[in-house]
Parts: C-alpha cells; sequence; structure tokens
C-alpha cells in the first residue's frame, strides 16, 4: 500500500517479469481516471500495453464481457508470458483475474485496486470469476494476482455510496474476526466518512491483514475460508434479483442484518448485539432493508444455489458472538424465511 502507487506499477511488473504484452482492463469510469496513467508508468518501464474497456457495475462480470477480453487477447496475439492488469474496483480483479485464469490455461496478472471495497477484500484471495443466470459468482477459478498496488490516494475519487459499499467488507471482518475492529469502526464514523488517509490508511491494513490471515489457512474454501462470505448467502441473492443495481457491499450488509437474525434465532447473539449491527451498518449509510419490494419465496430459493451448499443443505456463517463467525447447517426453513422477511419486509 503505497501513495501513487499507480504511478510506479511499471516498474514493479519489471522486477517481477519482462512480458512483451500486457493488457490492461478496466470500466469506462476508471480508465478515465486511471488508465493513462497506469498505461505511461507500463511505457516508461519498456513494456508494450493496450487497454480494454467494459462498461461500470456487476453486469459486466458475464460470459459476453469475458467473451470481449478473449477477442481482445487473440487479437493482441497474447502468449503464456504475457501479462494482464485488472484497474478497477472487485468487477475489475474477478473478470481479468477469470480471463487470466483461463487464457492460455493461466497467465500472470495483477490487480490495482480503485475502490475501498477492492482494497479491503477483492484484490487478494485469489478468487476469480463471473455471474451467472444460476447465481453470483458461480462460473470461476482460484488465481493470485503476481502484484496487488493498493493506491489509497484513488479513495479521493469515489462517490459516498461507493465508500460505504466498501464499509460493508470492512464491517464484515470485524464482526467474524475481530470484536475490537468493530469497536473501532464505532469509534471513527466521521473520520472514516471524511477519508483521513492516517485513518483509511489503518482500515486497509488490518482488513488485509484479516482477510490474508483467513486465505492462508484455506486458500480453495473448504473450510474457514467460507467465514469471509458472512452475509453472502441472503446478500448475493438479493442483489441478483436486484439486478445487480445495488453494489455488492449494500447487498451484503443485507445480507449481514440477516445472518445477525439467524444467529439470533440460534441462540448465539442477543439482541443488543443484533441492533449493534443494524446501527453500525446505518451510521455508515448501509442499507438494512431492501429498498424495493421482494418475494421471501425468490429469495430463499435462490440461496439455494450458494457455493456453500453441500449435499443439498445451505450452510451459513452466523455469529456466535461478536468477533467469533461460525458456519452452521442446523438452520430450518422457518427461520431462514423469518430473516429474509427481516430485510425484505419495509420494502
Amino acid at each position: 500500500m503505497v501513495p501513487g502507487a499507480l504511478n510506479h506499477i511499471g516498474e514493479w511488473i519489471a522486477e517481477l517479469a519482462t512480458p512483451p504484452m500486457v493488457l490492461v482492463c478496466a470500466d469506462t469510469t476508471v480508465a478515465g481516471l486511471y488508465a493513462d496513467r497506469v498505461l505511461a508508468s507500463l511505457g516508461a518501464a519498456g513494456l508494450k500495453a493496450a487497454l480494454h474497456t467494459f462498461p461500470p457495475g456487476d453486469a459486466s462480470k458475464s460470459l459476453a464481457e469475458l467473451d470481449r477480453i478473449y477477442v481482445k487477447l487473440g487479437e493482441m496475439k497474447l502468449a503464456r508470458d504475457g501479462m494482464m492488469v485488472a484497474l478497477g474496483g472487485g468487477v475489475a480483479s474477478d473478470l481479468t483475474g477469470f480471463a487470466a485464469a483461463t487464457w492460455m490455461r493461466g497467465v500472470r496478472f495483477v490487480t490495482c485496486p480503485t475502490t475501498l471495497e477492492s482494497d479491503v477484500d477483492a484484490c487478494v484471495g485469489g478468487k476469480t470469476g463471473i455471474n451467472h443466470a444460476a447465481g453470483k459468482n458461480l462460473v470461476g477459478a482460484f488465481h493470485h494476482a503476481d502484484l496487488v498496488a493498493v493506491d489509497p490516494e484513488c479513495l479521493q475519487t469515489l462517490p459516498e455510496r461507493d465508500v460505504a459499499a466498501g464499509l460493508a467488507e470492512s464491517v464484515k471482518h470485524a464482526l467474524i474476526a475481530d470484536a475490537a475492529f468493530l469497536d473501532w469502526h464505532e469509534s471513527r464514523v466521521e473520520a472514516i466518512q471524511a477519508r483521513e488517509p492516517a485513518v483509511m490508511g489503518e482500515l486497509i491494513e488490518r482488513n488485509l491483514r484479516i482477510k490474508v490471515g483467513v486465505v492462508e489457512t484455506d486458500e480453495h474454501e473448504q473450510g474457514r475460508r467460507a467465514l469471509l462470505n458472512f452475509g453472502h448467502t441472503i446478500g448475493h441473492a438479493i442483489e441478483a434479483l436486484c439486478g445487480y443495481e445495488l453494489r455488492h457491499g449494500e447487498a451484503v450488509a443485507l445480507g449481514m442484518v440477516a445472518a445477525a437474525d439467524l444467529s439470533r434465532s440460534k441462540g448465539m447473539l442477543g439482541d443488543a448485539d443484533v441492533a449493534r449491527i443494524r446501527a453500525v451498518l446505518e451510521r455508515f449509510h448501509l442499507p438494512t432493508v431492501v429498498p424495493i419490494a421482494l418475494e421471501v419465496d425468490a429469495v430463499a430459493a435462490l440461496t439455494l444455489g450458494d457455493k456453500k451448499v453441500r449435499g443439498g443443505r445451505r450452510r451459513w456463517v452466523l455469529l456466535d458472538g461478536i468477533g467469533c463467525g461460525v458456519v452452521r447447517e442446523d438452520v430450518d426453513e422457518e427461520q431462514i424465511r423469518a430473516a429474509i422477511t427481516m430485510v425484505t419486509a419495509g420494502a
């Protein structure tokens, strides 16, 4: 994590390898802000580079956009010794990373996160993928970036809504692994919202330590890594049913409220804990009730396509107290429907 990191990406890549061709992938908004800087850095390092853009938003995590990248790679004749650069948020790293994982059966890639959501979560861990009609992130691969270049200065250009979306993932990490980190969030709401550099630097660093610590113990999500999906089972279903109009972090916030209610129904959280979780999300201007009407049955049905399902049974990430995530299967349909109703009834 270095202020101005995008200006150094070329020299850092040149220290790793000497790819004859580099493809930078970014959505059109991010490209307008940062692509010239990255391409200039690559050029200054003597690297031949091209830019590929796609529309902003989660809808770009699609087979159609993936194919457009493949077409560009084919036109460039990018071989196995080439490299790709994901410039942007989680959509860019997921889409670009999956293209890198599958082109020529795997080429190296670098990620340059420009959103808080990506800074604290999506930029590390090796998960790449696209969405499918059957559900979110169902098509993908584990493919780690060779370099992650976090430039905190990029946060200054983010809309408030995108900052809030990133904070959902930060709160998630606190809830599953570090109760003191939740206290830290609550005591620094104003400083975080003001994007004070020292505070944002600490926030990013603490999040990455938590995420890396979990991933190192379970790289391919066979056990403990599932904890990082707290709020995602119902959140992903809501996100899909809303046509991806919600930011990913907003959907996760809604999923966390529902998961907290499930935890309470299992006797693991008290009323005060559930209220506290809802309050901290609301202080960061995150939704705690779905903004449009959704059918409970539709949300519940879509959760059956979650990647954590085993033997037809959903596995839920719940909280056995603040800061202690656990995975449970003993959640009945009545409890699931009640939790979904909690975040959809106000729409």
